[in-house]
């Protein structure tokens, strides 16, 4: 994915007061960064913010944290975060997504949003996509007991990817669609720019929702 160079980008994430500097700083911290106990969400791979900032509006009492190593489209997510000065529950990270153990402690997660993530196509990269083994084992090692991620996609081949890759972890696959907007799963769902963009083209959107091997629990 080519991405237009945004001028300052960097520079503006590094004096926004919504982004977080020292991430490696905060592992094992966030309770006491947010002031709270409430439960931590993660979205890896945030995009411009669309999903996370809706999250973050419907569930004062969860804690957000929008993860994006692009700074040419997260700045476009600080951006929208300083209209809304009085959410007290979102924080954004730039940052690559292999390192999250450095940044998160083993339980300090409750849950991971994974979006339209990068397919990495050519087979010699299947292991940077976000949905693979390696990845899987990553979120385990953040995850708190019941935690689970979500997983939407239009791509068909990487959803089938990760459909062997949940097995092959695992991995306790709770539900999955091919067609989210025509299942009984779509009440409540929160749609990202691009789920948006596919859908007007008539894509159908994959999802799934997948809990490590160990106290996987049914959420709603």
């Amino acid at each position: 994915m080519r991405l237009k160079n945004v001028p300052g980008s960097r520079e503006a994430i590094a004096e926004s007061e919504y982004t977080i500097k020292d991430a490696e700083g905060m592992k094992g911290k966030w309770h006491e960064f947010f002031g709270n106990n409430n439960p931590i969400h993660i979205e890896i791979g945030m995009g411009k913010g669309t999903f996370i900032m809706e999250l973050a509006r419907r569930n004062p009492n969860i804690n957000y944290i929008g993860i994006e190593k692009y700074s040419s489209v997260l700045i476009r997510a600080v951006e929208k975060r300083i209209q809304e000065p009085e959410m007290q529950n979102l924080y954004f990270i730039r940052m690559e997504a292999e390192y999250i153990e450095n940044v998160f402690d083993k339980g300090e997660v409750a849950y991971i949003y994974l979006n339209f993530s990068d397919p990495w196509p050519k087979d010699r990269h299947a292991k940077r996509r976000l949905t693979s083994r390696q990845f899987l084992k990553r979120y385990e090692g953040i995850l708190a007991p019941g935690g689970g991620i979500t997983f939407k996609t239009d791509n068909v081949s990487l959803f089938d990817f990760s459909l062997v890759e949940v097995k092959e972890a695992g991995w306790k696959l709770e539900n999955s669609t091919r067609d989210l907007h025509h299942s009984e799963y779509v009440e409540g769902n929160i749609m990202t720019e691009y789920e948006k963009k596919f859908s007007e083209m008539g894509n159908p959107i994959c999802r799934l929702v997948a809990f490590p091997p160990e106290g996987a629990v049914k959420t709603d």
